[in-house]
């Protein structure tokens, strides 16, 4: 299952840098055409200065995206060149990086634009910066969350690839933007998680630590949590039929708690391979055999009584 995720983003990002280096071509051609016809005199644009506007617009947005293209792929190879050895999906760094050019792609999209239609960025950022504080407040939640995004895209905690625990939702990594983290959890579903949750509760990185170990938690009264052999006895008969993916001995039951009227178990063990449908199935099947043990000594208690 790993090996398949793997082989598709990988098969991704091939094709994503394929495209790059031809829209990067594509601008610099352009751009070049745009730059030289500036320096020709053939009165073209003295006839039509609809038209010189237009060039103008298109050589601004060009000239920003080029230098900005140039940096985003000495960026990343230099940190490609200084971590040969990092075996993870895809670096934080180079997501950031990513993210960072789009944003100035945009801004400077938006300056071309601009002038295409004759408006002086100066003189409009200068007549709107009352507005513009304004929108800054109304969006003050996303603009947090951008910064928040940027912060976990130049960090090493996790990445995209990871099997995390962020609050009450677990699964894998599929994406880090500036808005959210998207995890895809065991049920399939991909959950959107703020970027500033990831700073305000914990969270488990997973994949830097034994993958292949599985932890079930799970409450009980504490009328019936007096035969913990019982318990343990019940929860390792279902681990027989799963004998073969489980490495023998791994298994160990403890209490991690005691509450007013119920006691919080961890059950631990380790599978001998990453499996994400085993894991569902064994978890399933755990929880199953605690529900029937509960009912089981609630049932024994009614007859006592």
């Amino acid at each position: 299952m790993n090996e398949e995720i793997m082989t598709h983003v990988s098969d991704n990002m091939r094709r994503d840098a394929l495209r790059s280096r031809l829209v990067f071509v594509l601008k610099v051609v352009i751009w070049v055409l745009i730059t030289y016809s500036f320096t020709t005199d053939t009165g073209l644009y003295a006839s039509y200065p609809g038209l010189r506007q237009v060039a103008y617009g298109m050589n601004t947005f060009l000239t920003g995206s080029v230098v900005i293209s140039i940096g985003q792929f000495m960026f990343i190879s230099l940190y490609r060149r200084q971590n040969k050895k990092n075996n993870r999906v895809r670096g934080n760094y180079i997501l950031g990086i990513t993210q960072i050019a789009t944003l100035l792609n945009v801004i400077f999209l938006v300056l071309g634009l601009m002038l295409v239609f004759g408006i002086n960025p100066k003189e409009f950022l200068t007549s709107i910066t009352i507005v513009a504080m304004a929108i800054a407040l109304l969006f003050r939640e996303y603009i947090t969350n951008l910064i928040s995004g940027l912060l976990i895209m130049f960090s090493d905690q996790f990445t995209i690839g990871d099997t995390v625990r962020i609050g009450e939702h677990q699964g894998k990594i599929m994406d880090i933007t500036f808005a959210n983290i998207m995890v895809k959890n065991d049920d399939d579903d991909v959950v959107l998680i703020p970027n500033n949750n990831a700073f305000t509760v914990n969270i488990i990185n997973q994949s830097l630590q034994n993958s292949k170990k599985l932890t079930v938690d799970f409450e009980l009264p504490l009328a019936h949590s007096y035969h913990q052999d019982v318990l343990e006895r019940d929860l390792v008969s279902v681990l027989e039929k799963y004998a073969a993916d489980i490495v023998q001995g791994s298994f160990q039951l403890k209490v991690v708690g005691v509450g007013k009227d119920f006691v919080h178990y961890k059950f631990q063990l380790t599978t001998t391979k990453k499996d994400t449908g085993l894991r569902r199935k064994l978890r399933n099947d755990l929880y199953l055999k605690v529900i029937a043990y509960d009912s089981a000594q609630a049932a024994a208690a009614k007859q006592q009584n």
